[in-house]
């Protein structure tokens, strides 16, 4: 395949990841227009909602200004003044980044895939740039340089883990020559230095997926609160399944701030507000059915806080043969026990700290400006508690897996030994002892 195929097919791929991140909510205030507003409504409005939700969704601000008559119907502290909606829901930007993989693991076939990825990349911030033109309106305005710049490096970031997915699988020269980089490092830097970064990635994937388990068994329990809030509500078939779309686009956002529940620190719904296992302090929040399933502060609170620390636990006691072999300990091997422990402390608070920070932000005016978990507190809670427990797995572990020294040694074993020599065989009695063949009697 030549280097105008690749483009061209990388071209194509940028197409249609952003057809299909900017359809799935146009297709639904498409349904909403047709059915709610039987097309009386000018199409044209609902574009540019499709299209800054899904700007929105990608990390991009939305400037929103409302007439006077519009923020007195809501009932919203100073939404009369201009105020800035920065919340992602996180389902659009994941979505952008697995059809960016989904790119990349074919480009990285490709005998051209810095090319190609380049040009998806490119791609997607021209389409960008034109929908963003296209949405603009006096009542919400998109940041444009956050436009241009988040949208093509989330799908640059999906394109790049797919196309080297597939290099370091087919043993591609260029993947080769980036691995070869490492070979600056000792043996046993590398080996720490993956079992850190590999320890932490698994913890945090652990605490975000217990997150998202807890926000389905939350939902589930609250049903009838979930249920009344959809009905009081009164939006019709078709606006109850846009309020639907517009909520399972959030529920990676969820998921994490429940992990922070987890964690300890909580998150906010409002300036002032708490929700954390300790309690719940909350005031006036908007009338979303999903936060009918908020969790209360109760005994549960204080034992879901044991979660991180038996995660913690458990995957730095499996991936403790990777740092040293089992034996007495040394004060290096100690050492190098601690010094990893910490290392998937730090890696796994790093990594739950930026999607803390990229789920949280501004949801509307006044106190609203503050929703989300607070991405410091995450990030110190999360060093301190793994760092701890991650080194406390390393060494119990370690502890547990020390022979027994009242076990008695086998010969070879006890030869092994410094300082101890097996008894020589005496030569003069295996000189003068006849041998079998001597005392054979003669034929």
């Amino acid at each position: 395949m030549n280097r105008p195929t690749t483009a061209l097919l990388a071209a194509l791929d940028a197409l249609l990841s952003v057809a299909i991140g900017l359809g799935i909510p146009l297709v639904m205030l498409t349904i909403l227009w047709a059915v709610q507003f039987d097309l009386a409504v000018d199409w044209t409005a609902f574009w540019r909602a499709a299209a800054d939700f899904w700007m929105l969704g990608n990390g991009v601000d939305l400037m929103i200004s409302l007439d006077p008559q519009t923020a007195a119907q809501l009932g919203l502290e100073q939404a009369a003044v201009p105020f800035v909606i920065g919340i992602a829901p996180l389902g659009f930007a994941l979505l952008t980044v697995f059809l960016g993989r989904r790119s990349g693991l074919r480009l990285g076939q490709s005998p051209h895939p810095v090319l190609g990825t380049v040009t998806g990349i490119v791609t997607v911030g021209i389409l960008a740039a034109l929908i963003w033109a296209s949405a603009q309106s006096s009542t919400a305005a998109a940041s444009f340089w956050q436009t241009v710049i988040l949208l093509p490096v989330l799908y640059g970031v999906g394109a790049v883990i797919g196309a080297w997915s597939t290099l370091v699988r087919v043993n591609a020269p260029l993947a080769d020559a980036i691995l070869g980089m490492t070979d600056r490092l000792s043996d046993e830097a590398r080996n720490l230095i993956a079992v850190a970064l590999r320890g932490g990635a698994i913890i945090a994937a652990a605490m975000v997926a217990l997150g998202a388990l807890a926000v389905a068994l939350l939902l589930l329990v609250n049903y009838s609160t979930v249920i009344s809030l959809y009905e009081s509500l009164q939006s019709g078939a078709a606006g109850g399944a846009a309020l639907t779309l517009a909520q399972v686009s959030f529920m990676p956002n969820l998921a994490i701030w429940a992990m922070s529940w987890l964690l300890g620190p909580g998150f906010a719904l409002g300036t002032g507000s708490s929700v954390s296992p300790l309690g719940t302090q909350l005031g006036l929040i908007p009338s979303l059915p999903v936060f009918g399933a908020l969790p209360h502060g109760a005994a549960f609170g204080f034992v879901a806080l044991v979660v991180p620390v038996v995660i913690g636990l458990l995957v730095a006691a499996a991936l403790r043969p990777r740092v040293t072999t089992p034996g007495d300990f040394s004060l290096r091997q100690a050492g190098r026990m601690l010094g990893t422990g910490f290392g998937m402390g730090a890696v796994a608070a790093g990594i739950l700290a930026l999607v803390a920070l990229w789920s949280g932000g501004a949801l509307g005016p006044g106190r609203l400006a503050d929703v989300g978990p607070n991405p410091g507190a995450v990030f110190l809670w999360a060093f301190v508690l793994f760092g701890v427990t991650a080194s406390i797995g390393l060494f119990a572990n370690g502890l547990r897996s020390r022979p027994s020294r009242a076990s008695p040694a086998s010969p070879a074993e006890e030869s092994k030994r410094p300082g101890v020599r097996r008894p020589a065989a005496d030569k003069t009695e295996s000189a003068d002892t006849p041998s079998q063949e001597n005392l054979a009697p003669p034929r």
